[in-house]
C-alpha cells in the first residue's frame, strides 16, 4: 500500500497523475501531457528573477517547502498549489502547462550609473542593475558597503546559488564561514558558494563599492 505523509501543508505524494487530475479539474485541457511540477515552478521563479527566499514570501511557503517542491521531493496539496499560484501571479491551470519557447534571438538591458533600483541596508547599499529584464539567470548589483565591523552583521549571510564579487573602489576585507577573512583592494575579484556564510565589511575610510553578480537557482 502507497503511504501518504502530510507535512507542513505538503502532500509525499510521488503519482504524477494525482497533480494533473488537478490540473484539469481546475480548467486545463485533456491533451496536456504530464510534466514535472518542480521544473515547472522552478522555471516561473526565475522568470520573475526571484530567488527561492523571495519566492517563497511570495507564495505564503516556507523557503524549505519551496525548495522540495522545485526538486521533485514534495507534491503540494492543493492549498499550497493555490497560495503557490497567487504568488507567482498565475492561475493553478498555468501551473500545469508548459512554457512556451521563446521566438527572441537577443535582448538586452541598459542600465545608466546611479538609475538602478536601490536598496538599503545597516550594513549595505545596494542598486540592483537590469531589473526590468525578466528570466535572468544572474543577479547584478553594486554595492555600497557601510559596515566597519563584521559585528555589525546579524549572523553570516547565505543564499541559494554561487556568486562573485568585484572591488570597485576602496578596500574591503571578505569574511567567510571556511576561509580565513582576505583584504581586497580595487580589481581583485572572488567567486565563492552563495550557501558558504560571507559577510564583507569596508576598511578604507570611505565607503568601499563592489560589483556583486549572484547566480539565480
Amino acid at each position: 500500500m502507497r503511504r501518504c505523509v502530510r507535512s507542513a501543508g505538503m502532500n509525499v505524494d510521488k503519482d504524477p497523475k494525482s497533480l494533473i487530475r488537478i490540473a484539469r479539474e481546475n480548467g486545463v485541457q485533456d491533451h496536456v501531457e504530464p510534466l514535472d511540477l518542480g521544473v515547472r515552478v522552478r522555471e516561473l521563479r526565475k522568470a520573475h528573477g526571484w530567488t527561492l527566499e523571495q519566492a517563497a514570501k511570495q507564495a505564503g511557503l516556507a523557503r524549505s517547502t519551496l525548495s522540495k517542491i522545485e526538486n521533485g521531493q514534495m507534491s503540494p496539496t492543493y492549498e499550497a498549489l493555490k497560495k503557490l499560484a497567487v504568488g507567482l501571479e498565475i492561475s493553478v491551470p498555468q501551473l500545469f502547462t508548459p512554457l512556451k519557447k521563446d521566438q527572441v534571438m537577443g535582448r538586452m538591458s541598459v542600465v545608466k550609473s546611479g538609475e538602478g533600483v536601490h536598496q538599503a541596508t545597516v550594513t549595505y547599499e545596494h542598486e540592483l542593475l537590469a531589473e526590468g529584464l525578466r528570466k535572468k539567470a544572474m543577479l547584478p548589483y553594486r554595492a555600497r558597503i557601510r559596515a566597519r565591523n563584521v559585528e555589525e552583521f546579524d549572523g553570516w549571510v547565505r543564499h541559494d546559488g554561487e556568486e562573485f564579487l568585484y572591488v570597485l573602489t576602496g578596500v574591503i576585507r571578505l569574511y567567510t564561514e571556511f576561509y580565513e577573512p582576505v583584504e581586497m583592494r580595487r580589481g581583485d575579484s572572488a567567486y565563492y558558494d552563495g550557501a558558504m556564510g560571507h559577510n564583507v565589511v569596508s576598511v578604507s575610510d570611505e565607503d568601499a563599492t563592489i560589483l556583486w553578480v549572484t547566480s539565480l537557482v
